[in-house]
C-alpha cells in the first residue's frame, strides 16, 4: 500500500480508528452492557424460549462480533478505494 503523501496517509489512519473505535464501541455495548449490566432488565423479555439478557450473554455478543468482522471488512473496502489503496 503506497500513499501519494504522508498526509494522505495520516488521513486514511485517522478514519481508520474511527471506524475501529465505532465497531469496538458497539461491541463492548452489547457484550458487556447487554450481557452484564442490562442483563435483569432483559431478562423480562423471552428469545426462543430463553431470557434475553442470558442469550446476549452467550450468543448476542458472539453473533454481534462476527456480524462487526463482515461490516469492517466492507467498511475497509470503502475506505481502501477512496484512497485509491485496493487490491
Amino acid at each position: 500500500m503506497a500513499f501519494e503523501n504522508q498526509d494522505m496517509a495520516k488521513r486514511y489512519w485517522s478514519e481508520n480508528l474511527k471506524i475501529m473505535g465505532v465497531l469496538l464501541a458497539v461491541w463492548f455495548a452489547v457484550s458487556y452492557g447487554f450481557g452484564i449490566l442490562l442483563v435483569e432488565p432483559l431478562n423480562q423479555i423471552s428469545l426462543g424460549g430463553f431470557k434475553l439478557g442470558f442469550w446476549f450473554a452467550q450468543q448476542g455478543s458472539i453473533y454481534t462480533f462476527v456480524a462487526l468482522i463482515f461490516i469492517y471488512v466492507v467498511k475497509m473496502n470503502q475506505l481502501d478505494k477512496k484512497y485509491k489503496v485496493e487490491e
